[in-house]
């Protein structure tokens, strides 16, 4: 008998991904094969995203072309939190969960498509770091499930619940696996980076023998003896990630800060249900520059919501002219079922979202040119993500995170690999990105 084919989608966030390779691993382990096909598939998994309209439209879309390719489809993921909206729409799928509930998604896909009764586990291996959808050199390190936050254009906590912190010795033992199997990069993830351990009270853990604390200064320093890069990313601003910085100064840990500011104006955050104290942050900047000159900055910004006024935008261009970050996206604010901020007053006009978009999008293009525009003769290690059909290579620096900012573009007289960690210097610069050659 052969073993049972699964199709499998992932949408969403890097944290669903880490989703559906836990998923996926499992199947693995159970013995199912896992296909890209549709029509070859036993049953399709698809892992939606529910966070705001257009990505639950992407997911239901999703969900109709696997029905009509294939007909035996199993939703999990954050949209599955609305299991009446899914089957209002495709009422035949077989089986609706929400994320992190990956018992339920086995169970479905075991009654949809029985495992095979030949398969051995001990001769069909799966390999230690589990199943990977990212490139063989980097890889996502979930750390916590959840969220403490209520930041009121959010659903999130009601999709994810409140924080659950992982045990600090089994992200470190997942992290030790991965760079054993190849991993050049680690990406550490959850929905709030800063809060880990908060929930268990920063609770001591166990590593190789050895006390390592559940904090994120601990998971972090402990990282660092890996050999690989180690960034982080949806860092909330809390003081103490003050700490963080001298890691980033001896080179433990990448000098890169993902941090969702979301917006500057005191009302606007405010309404947002976000710290208020722009001016702080702005110092706090200052500071983490001067300790750690090669620090980048990303973030998110939000426009467009409710109640922000022209002033209030006007305030936000001029926090970001003195704030210089490295790294920025926004977004037009659109209304998420069951979010507070959907009973606010002062909803901006659709027109006035998207000139304010064009502005912010302007004014921080231009930022971003010029700190490019300073790294030119500038040596940097870039580590390669892919050989264009040219023949040249793409990478990226420790200011560029895969897949959300920048590239390196790189000459070389060399034939160079992906996962290949070269030096390079850089010759040009563009709005985004950077072009330079092997040294």
């Amino acid at each position: 008998m052969s073993a049972p084919k699964v199709g499998f989608v992932s949408l969403g966030c890097p944290k669903a991904l880490v989703d559906s390779e836990r998923i996926l691993t499992q199947l693995r382990t159970d013995g199912y094969q896992i296909t890209p096909s549709y029509d070859n598939a036993d049953v399709v998994v698809v892992n939606t995203c529910g966070f705001i309209d257009s990505a639950k439209a992407e997911s239901l879309e999703a969900i109709g072309e696997a029905l009509a390719e294939n007909g035996r489809v199993i939703v999990t993921g954050c949209m599955g939190v609305d299991e009446g909206l899914i089957r209002d729409v495709h009422p035949s799928v077989l089986s609706v969960s929400g994320p992190q509930q990956y018992e339920q998604v086995l169970r479905a896909v075991r009654e949809a498509a029985p495992p095979s009764l030949d398969h051995n586990p001990y001769i069909d291996l799966v390999p230690p770091q589990g199943i990977k959808l990212t490139p063989r050199h980097y890889a996502y390190l979930k750390i916590s499930e959840g969220c403490n936050h209520s930041c009121s254009f959010c659903i999130i906590p009601s999709m994810r619940g409140k924080l659950v912190s992982r045990p600090v010795g089994d992200v470190l033992g997942e992290a030790e696996r991965l760079v054993k199997a190849g991993v050049k990069e680690l990406l550490v993830i959850s929905q709030d980076t800063s809060a880990y351990g908060v929930d268990i009270r920063q609770r001591t853990g166990f590593w190789n023998g050895r006390p390592v604390k559940s904090s994120m200064l601990d998971l972090s320093a402990a990282l660092s003896e890996l050999g690989a890069w180690v960034r982080l990313h949806y860092v909330y601003p809390y003081p103490h990630v003050d700490n963080i910085i001298p890691l980033m100064a001896e080179g433990k840990v990448l000098p890169y800060l993902d941090i969702p500011f979301q917006h500057a104006s005191p009302s606007v955050l405010r309404a947002m249900k976000r710290p208020a104290f722009e001016d702080r942050t702005l110092s706090r900047i200052k500071q983490w520059r001067q300790d750690c000159p090669d620090l980048t900055i990303r973030s998110t910004f939000i426009v467009g919501f409710p109640g922000e006024t022209e002033e209030d935008f006007q305030y936000l261009l001029d926090w970001m002219t003195e704030a210089q970050l490295d790294r920025v996206g926004c977004f037009q604010y659109s209304p998420v079922e069951g979010a507070p901020a959907n009973k606010l007053d002062g909803i901006v006009p659709d027109e006035v979202k998207q000139e304010r978009w064009e502005r912010f999008m302007e004014h921080q293009q231009a930022i971003s040119t010029a700190r490019l525009a300073a790294k030119v003769g500038r040596e940097m290690d870039v580590l390669i993500d892919e050989i264009d059909e040219d023949g040249d290579a793409v990478g990226r620096s420790s200011a560029d995170a895969p897949e959300i900012d920048g590239n390196v573009f790189i000459t070389s007289e060399q034939k160079l690999e992906p996962g290949q960690m070269v030096r390079v210097r850089i010759t040009d610069s563009s709005e985004y990105d950077l072009f330079g050659e092997q040294i």
